[in-house]
């Protein structure tokens, strides 16, 4: 499904019929026309009560990280509920009562995923914020157009320097600092759109980490939940920090995978 251009009123070289017919929904009309299947504006969510707001749904692509992840999350103050990816029927439905969506890690390519793509642009459209980690980050990017191709280089569990801008969800981490990888497929940064930026990258130009410019959707090519990854708890504790989970940023700078 085609995306909506950057500028509406941001996104320039939108197709919409009006702002109630776009995908990702914009705050006003345009001329032309969207495909079909788009999501209207009207799927945005409900206000968030105060019991809402530490509640994450991890959607699970069947990786062994996973639990790993969601025992991070918890530590760092959130409330999850997992949910497989192939059990996602109607993704709407199902983030819709969630303050925040953690994409999993898994195998194969994301076109693959089951409902991570799928979810990717539920999410968009609801205006929740999401963070992606290795398959889930490369979910982000197909869902607004992007390429996911093999990787100039196989990484299984070794470790990389990676350099970041110093925004979320990279806050107060060192640049460059060394993150664990799992990959052999990667983004390729020359078929992203122009609102969805690179945020992080190894030395010889890998993309790690991706932003919308105007929606919270984030994602992360490594694990932040390997031993082996620097401020991996302060990294989620960040975005935890966007959902709604007061405090999380502070936990994580504290915490640390490796301790008595």
């Amino acid at each position: 499904m085609p995306l909506c251009g950057a500028s509406c009123p941001a996104r320039p070289g939108c197709g919409c019929s009006s702002s109630s017919s776009c995908w990702p929904p914009c705050s006003t009309a345009c001329s032309g026309t969207c495909s079909p299947g788009s999501v209207s504006s009207s799927t945005r969510r409900r206000p968030l009560s105060v019991a809402d707001r530490a509640r994450v749904l991890v959607v699970d692509n069947h990786d062994s990280f996973v639990h790993t992840l969601v025992g991070y999350l918890h530590e760092l103050g959130a409330d999850t509920e997992m949910v497989e990816a192939d059990a996602v029927a109607d993704p709407v439905r199902t983030i819709g009562a969630f303050a925040g969506v953690l994409v999993s890690p898994g195998p194969g390519r994301p076109e693959d995923a089951r409902s991570s793509v799928a979810v990717v642009r539920a999410a968009a459209a609801a205006g929740i914020p999401l963070l992606g980690v290795c398959l889930g980050h490369q979910a982000l990017a197909v869902a607004f157009g992007a390429t996911v191709a093999e990787a100039p280089e196989l990484r299984h569990g070794t470790t990389s320097r990676v350099r970041h801008r110093g925004d979320v969800p990279f806050t107060g981490l060192p640049s460059p600092f060394t993150a664990t990888r799992y990959h052999s497929l990667a983004v390729r940064r020359d078929t992203l759109p122009e609102e969805i930026d690179v945020t992080a990258e190894t030395a010889s130009g890998v993309v790690m980490g991706l932003a919308h410019r105007h929606l919270p959707l984030w994602g992360v090519q490594f694990h932040p939940e390997a031993v082996l990854t620097e401020g991996g708890y302060l990294l989620l504790g960040n975005w935890l920090e966007r959902v709604g989970v007061p405090g999380a940023a502070a936990r994580g700078a504290r915490l640390h995978p490796l301790r008595g």
